[in-house]
């Protein structure tokens, strides 16, 4: 972590210096008249989008919300090791692990053929595959994760809050004007304005509102898909059990009762049970069964037999079936029109699904973080607007993944077990459909195709393990200037700027002359270099692009001295010199990145990173003219 940039500020390096002529918030305060984002609905999506877009204070932001104020518990709770990843990025990654339940061990319960009336573990499965990611897969209220970005939101220079109490009841976008096209009607929601509108004018808004997104309705979105006519209760507990694995990730399947999910939740006490409960007719919706808690904790111990379930408190609950649609399209542009979009949804706005697969909240969230830097690029001037149309593009690809694999996956959690199941004979459908979702419910299957944001892979090869259209892969490095371990994906913040990251070839040290050397000379002044053409007057050199190296010796054999003015850069107000650029290979035993991640020892290369953590383009030491030309796609 970095601090006093700009001069030395005691107290909490989190909450940085407050821009000035910020707006004044409160339930008293009048609304502002236009903004450059307007974005509604509080959850995770919208709060993900809202805590990027605050650190941009010249970037008017807007958040709305119906409710009175943030909830408290229940909703989602799985967090997977993609989006700790991101959470890395926002700076409290280091907090959530602190805090949370991390998933290490899925058991698999089923039927005991010796007794079918009782269940018995059938198998374990380490949740998270080795190196699959440095982060766990964990478990965490989502109120907590609400509170997690609000902080972010509130510490930033635009000390960004959410305007609570209002609700969309109008949106029109006149396609005949760039000036705040976006022309959204408010409603108060909470009775102490006594219903009163107002209205905002916006550059853009995105609908972060929910599988009932007015945003959604006003642009002509229809969700389209199918049910699986079957009633689940959850509920959040504190219970006392004779259940041996309540304190680890259970699927259990019973013989004729059902089948019970359970989840240990934070804090080491609270368990979460998704429970079968009945078919539903075709016409039928669960609401109408008027289910109880009651009627799920009497499920849950017919399941889980000879084992029983004495609940002390329910903290939360709910009734839902399981369905699975999405929209045809996630902006405002008709079919077969060529314009940029103004409004966008995320989230459960555009696609919904079934909880099993703990992907929701996870999927809705990278739905934002993808969209985040691509409207602080465009409001900055920094790229042109088309390039808003990818966001539609890129995640409408990842729901149609999410919704047909989770698909499979709530029919395979629903099927009965069959005979050799049960015997031992075959291994379980649903020990087999876990170990083939890994990855995707890791969310590390994302891959982004081809396009102006994503290189066609002609020099993959020199980096197997770093597949571009992926997420950048990270692995253990040392920092040459004070020689600490860490992870090279950490230095990466949600902070809209691009990473390219140099690995040095076998013999490169970076003396002058050198492959390394002559990149980052050539990055620094060159005419042609994308850092030179696309840094602005008057801004830091790493403003937009963050140049970075990686050597294959140790700590020991470089010296620091000799290395580019790049990679040393004087940044800030006052031009202190930045010590934090160059890394070699760990050799205190934690791996070696070129082997982990399958980087050419004779040639190196240079990896090329989005500001959402996707690779963009893989390419050799001395392909300057692919990488000016890669970045004048994107940047102006």
């Amino acid at each position: 972590m970095q601090f006093y940039k700009n001069g030395f500020r005691g107290g909490n390096p989190d909450i940085r210096q407050a821009a000035p002529n910020r707006r004044n918030r409160g339930t008293h305060e009048p609304l502002p008249e236009q903004v450059d984002v307007l974005i509604a609905g509080t959850g995770p999506a919208g709060l993900c989008l809202a805590a990027q877009l605050s650190q941009f204070p010249e970037i008017e932001t807007m958040i709305i919300e119906r409710m009175p104020s943030n909830i408290i518990k229940g909703k989602a709770d799985g967090i997977n090791t993609r989006t700790m990843e991101m959470f890395q990025a926002f700076g409290f990654a280091d907090k959530v692990k602190r805090e949370t339940y991390w998933v290490n061990q899925t058991a698999f319960w089923m039927p005991d053929p010796a007794n079918p009336d009782h269940i018995k573990r059938v198998g374990r499965v380490q949740d998270v595959a080795d190196d699959s990611s440095e982060m766990p897969h964990i478990l965490i209220n989502q109120a907590r994760l609400h509170e997690l970005f609000l902080e972010v939101m509130k510490n930033s220079p635009s000390r960004l809050e959410p305007d609570y109490g209002w609700e969309i009841v109008g949106l029109t976008v006149d396609t005949t004007t760039d000036d705040h096209p976006v022309t959204v009607t408010l409603k108060d929601a909470t009775g102490i304005n006594w219903g009163i509108t107002r209205t905002v004018r916006a550059n853009y808004v995105v609908g972060c509102d929910g599988a009932h997104s007015a945003v959604r309705k006003a642009i002509g979105g229809v969700l389209h898909g199918d049910a699986a006519h079957q009633a689940w209760g959850v509920m959040d507990i504190l219970a006392n059990t004779d259940f041996p694995d309540v304190r680890q990730k259970c699927l259990i399947s019973s013989a004729n009762e059902g089948n019970v999910l359970i989840l240990p939740r934070e804090g080491g006490y609270v368990f979460r049970m998704y429970v079968e409960l009945d078919k539903l007719r075709p016409d039928e919706k669960a609401a109408s069964r008027k289910f109880t808690q009651d009627d799920m904790i009497a499920a849950a111990n017919r399941i889980i037999r000879p084992y029983a379930i004495d609940v002390k408190e329910v903290v939360w609950w709910s009734i839902y079936d399981i369905g699975h649609s999405i929209t045809d399209k996630f902006d405002d542009v008709p079919p077969g029109e060529n314009r940029n979009p103004r409004v966008f949804t995320a989230g459960d706005a555009c696609h919904t699904h079934s909880p099993k697969a703990g992907q929701g909240m996870n999927v809705s969230m990278q739905d934002t973080f993808n969209l985040g830097w691509k409207l602080v690029h465009v409001l900055q001037g920094r790229a042109d607007a088309s390039l808003l149309r990818t966001y539609s593009r890129e995640r409408l690809t990842e729901a149609k993944r999410l919704v047909e694999t989770d698909h499979q996956w709530a029919r395979v959690m629903s099927a009965p077990t069959t005979q050799a199941e049960r015997d031992g004979t075959e291994e379980p459908r649903i020990i087999r459909q876990f170990k083939q979702n890994l990855e995707f419910t890791g969310g590390n299957a994302v891959k982004y195709d081809p396009s102006a944001l994503i290189g066609t892979g002609q020099h993959q090869a020199l980096a197997r393990g770093e597949e571009i259209g992926r997420r950048f892969h990270s692995a253990p490095v040392v920092r040459l200037s004070d020689a600490k371990q860490m992870q090279l994906g950490h230095v990466a913040e949600a902070d809209a700027r691009w990473r390219i990251y140099a690995f040095a070839a076998r013999a490169d040290s970076s003396n002058p002359g050198s492959a390394i050397h002559q990149l980052a000379d050539w990055l620094e002044t060159n005419p042609k270099s994308p850092v030179v053409r696309h840094t602005r007057p008057g801004e830091d050199v790493d403003a937009i692009i963050d140049f970075r190296a990686v050597f294959q010796q140790t700590f020991e054999q470089l010296a620091y001295e000799h290395m580019p003015s790049l990679l040393k850069p004087k940044t800030g107000r006052l031009g202190l010199q930045d010590h934090e650029k160059i890394f070699c290979v760990d050799h205190k035993g934690l791996g070696d990145i070129f082997d982990m991640r399958g980087i050419n020892r004779d040639t190196g290369c240079i990896i090329v990173v989005r500001p959402d953590q996707y690779i963009a383009n893989v390419l050799p030491l001395n392909g300057y003219d692919e990488l000016s030309a890669f970045f004048a796609g994107v940047l102006r």
